[in-house]
C-alpha cells in the first residue's frame, strides 16, 4: 500500500510544478544564503588563525561553503525540471532520471542536516583549539624580533583589547609566562637578576599584565604591574577591590563569540533544510503524480501521486534486499575473475 496517496487532477498538477518551480527558485537564494555564512565564519576564523592551534575548525565554514554551492546547482536544476513538466514532451526527456535525482536529493537534505548539527555540536573542539592556540601565542608574545613571530605581540593586544578579555583563562596566565622580551631587560638591575636566579628555568616572571589589559572604563589609573603586591599602590587590596583590568579570559571570550555565530548560522540552516526537504517531497508527488497518468494523450485524466510506492517497513525490506542482491553480485563477479586467472596460471 502506498504511503500517504494523493488523487491530482491535471489543475492540481500544474499548480504543484508552477509552486515548486518559485519554491526551487527562492531555494537558490537560499544556497546564496548557505555560501555566504559559510564564507563569513572562514574570514573570522582566519582574522584568528594566529591563535588557533589548528585547520579542524574550517570543516564547518568549508562545509557550508560546499552545501551552498550544491544547494545552487540541485534547485537550478531542479526548477527547469518543474518547468518542462508543464509540456508532456519536454518531461519525457526527464522522467527517467528524476528517480536517481530525487535519491541525490535525499542524500543532499542527509548531508545539510549533519552540516547544521555539526554547527550545533563543535564547541568542545573549537575550545581546545583555542586553549592550545591562546597559550602558544602568549608565549610567543615577547618575540618582537623573531621572523615569523614579530606580529604576535600586535595580534594579543589587539584581540584583547577586541574582546575584553586577559590571557587564556584570566589574567593571572601572564604572571606565568615571560612576556617581557630580554631586549628591554636591564641585566645590570639587581632585581632582574634576582628575578631571574629565582627562576628555574632562567625566565622572568612579574605579577604584571600588558597594557591590553586594562579596563578603561575603571576610575582608577591602570595597575598593570605588582598587582598582588598591596603594598606598592595606595589604598589598594588586590583580593577585596574590583581590579582595573578585564577578568574574563580569551579563550571564553572567543569561544562565546564563535558559539553564538555557529548556533545562528545552524539555526538558519536547519530552517533552510526544512525548505529543502519539503521541496523533494514536492518533487515526488510530482513525479509519481506524472508517471501515473493513465493516457498521456490526455493530461487531463487524474492520476495518484505518493510518498513511497509501499509502506516504511516494506520500502525498507526491499532496500536491504536489493543491497544483499548487489553485494552477491560484486562476489560472483570476484570469483569469476579469480577462476579466469587460474588457468593462465596453470
Amino acid at each position: 500500500m502506498a504511503l500517504l496517496k494523493v488523487k491530482f487532477d491535471q489543475k492540481k498538477r500544474v499548480k504543484l510544478a508552477q509552486g515548486l518551480w518559485l519554491m526551487n527558485w527562492f531555494s537558490v537564494l537560499a544556497g546564496i544564503i548557505i555560501f555566504s555564512l559559510g564564507l563569513f565564519l572562514k574570514i573570522e576564523l582566519r582574522k584568528r588563525s594566529d591563535v588557533m592551534n589548528n585547520s579542524e575548525s574550517h570543516f564547518v565554514p568549508n562545509s557550508l561553503i560546499g552545501m551552498g554551492v550544491l544547494s545552487c546547482v540541485f534547485n537550478s536544476l531542479a526548477g527547469k525540471i518543474c518547468y518542462d513538466a508543464l509540456d508532456p514532451a519536454k518531461y519525457a526527456r526527464w522522467k527517467r532520471w528524476l528517480k536517481p535525482y530525487l535519491a541525490i536529493c535525499v542524500l543532499f537534505n542527509i548531508v545539510l542536516f549533519l552540516v547544521a548539527l555539526c554547527c550545533f555540536l563543535l564547541r568542545g573542539s573549537l575550545e581546545n583549539t583555542l586553549g592550545q592556540g591562546l597559550k602558544n601565542g602568549m608565549k610567543y608574545y615577547r618575540d618582537t624580533d623573531t621572523p615569523g613571530r614579530c606580529f604576535m605581540k600586535k595580534t594579543i593586544d589587539m584581540l584583547q583589547i577586541e574582546f575584553k578579555c586577559c590571557g587564556n583563562n584570566g589574567f593571572r596566565d601572564w604572571f606565568e609566562i615571560q612576556w617581557i622580551s630580554n631586549r628591554y631587560l636591564d641585566f645590570s638591575s639587581k632585581e632582574v637578576k634576582d628575578r631571574i636566579k629565582s627562576n628555574v628555568d632562567g625566565r622572568y616572571l612579574v605579577d604584571g599584565v600588558p597594557f591590553s589589559c586594562c579596563n578603561p572604563s575603571s576610575p582608577r589609573p591602570c595597575i598593570q604591574y605588582q598587582i598582588t603586591n598591596n603594598s606598592a599602590h595606595y589604598s589598594y587590596d588586590h583580593q577585596t577591590e574590583e581590579l582595573n583590568l578585564w577578568v574574563r579570559g580569551c579563550r571564553a571570550a572567543l569561544l562565546s563569540y564563535y558559539s553564538n555565530l555557529m548556533n545562528s548560522m545552524g539555526v538558519v540552516t536547519l530552517l533552510i533544510w526544512l525548505f529543502e526537504v519539503t521541496i523533494t517531497i514536492g518533487l515526488r508527488y510530482l513525479q509519481t503524480s506524472l508517471d501515473r497518468v493513465s493516457n498521456p494523450e490526455e493530461p487531463e485524466s487524474e492520476s495518484e501521486g505518493w510518498l513511497l510506492e509501499k509502506s516504511v517497513p516494506e520500502t525498507w525490506k526491499a532496500f536491504l534486499e536489493s543491497v544483499k542482491r548487489l553485494g552477491k553480485g560484486n562476489q560472483v563477479e570476484a570469483e569469476g575473475a579469480d577462476a579466469g586467472q587460474a588457468p593462465e596460471a596453470g
